[in-house]
């Protein structure tokens, strides 16, 4: 049974976990711990927001979408959901998710009627899109890796190489925007739609880029010497990367924060709530919370 806790009592009786806070510097609100939201989850993945401060994530394993409110109740909002892993909110509302089942972007909207709005690059399937950020102009960026999945029937990777993809608004054509990343993951921009961050989990690298007119990529450069799987940031322009715990990244690549995370693996973050100044994490069998100095720093993740 999925044990429920409200994020934002801290007192007697509630989890937390102490967190490594560096001063001033520390994205953490004063006397905030994280707290358990709700477990007993396979493995969740996805955080994003939607408009009204509502959670949605992916317990992947079991191949749901779950919803937690602004006003702290857990529901399933679709299952079979694709076997869905990173998602992300368009303007309009609806829910686009990377649906690895069958390796497509999927959009659903707000009754769960699904969309898929891509399935393949060249004559090939994609390897597995993984986590999606949409550009204030509506274009999408998705990271496509390879992760041998069990309910897939094929072993090797469809594709030449683990890349990063883009789909211009009403584009009948993907561009591929990146040739030199070993294994891309986690992906975020900024909320001027000016800035690209990618992280390349196999290199162990965090990149920033230059997002030109047309959506291609420009100038890039080594933002730190961390991968990540999922990753959001604040409004302060500090990066959030995951794995162990969540490793905080201010716009010069120096760490100001480590918040502590008391699971195997942390997998995705997203500012979320009514003020979108808590943090939700979604790590190995949990979703967990902790409210933060800072707020979101782009439209929805």
């Amino acid at each position: 049974m999925i044990r429920l806790l409200i994020t934002m009592m801290i007192g007697a009786g509630m989890l937390g976990t102490p967190l490594s806070v560096a001063g001033e510097q520390g994205v953490v609100a004063p006397g905030a711990t994280v707290q358990l939201v709700a477990d007993g989850f396979k493995f969740t993945e996805g955080p994003t927001c939607d408009a009204q401060g509502n959670l949605f994530f992916t317990d992947q394993p079991n191949d749901r979408i779950l919803k937690w409110s602004a006003e702290g109740e857990l529901t399933t909002f679709l299952q079979p959901a694709g076997r869905a892993n990173g998602m992300y909110f368009a303007a309009d509302g609806q829910l686009v998710a990377c649906a690895d089942e069958k390796n497509e972007l999927w959009a659903i909207d707000p009754a769960g009627d699904v969309e898929v709005l891509w399935k393949g690059y060249g004559d090939k399937p994609l390897n597995g899109p993984n986590d999606v950020w949409i550009h204030p102009g509506g274009g999408m960026y998705f990271t496509d890796p390879f992760y041998k999945r069990p309910w897939w029937d094929h072993e090797s990777m469809p594709q030449d190489g683990q890349h990063v993809y883009y789909l211009a608004p009403g584009a009948d054509s993907l561009v591929r925007v990146t040739h030199d990343l070993t294994q891309p993951n986690g992906i975020i921009g900024t909320a001027d739609g000016t800035t690209l961050y990618v992280a390349d989990i196999g290199a162990k690298q965090t990149w920033r880029y230059a997002i030109r007119d047309d959506g291609t990529l420009g100038e890039k450069t080594l933002l730190c010497a961390h991968g990540s799987d999922g990753m959001t940031l604040d409004d302060a322009g500090n990066v959030y990367l995951t794995g162990d715990g969540v490793r905080v990244f201010g716009p010069d690549g120096e760490q100001i924060d480590h918040i502590a995370v008391d699971a195997p693996w942390t997998a995705n973050v997203s500012f979320c709530g009514a003020d979108r100044q808590t943090l939700f994490i979604t790590a190995s069998t949990g979703l967990y919370s902790v409210r933060t100095r800072t707020k979101a720093g782009t439209s929805s993740k």
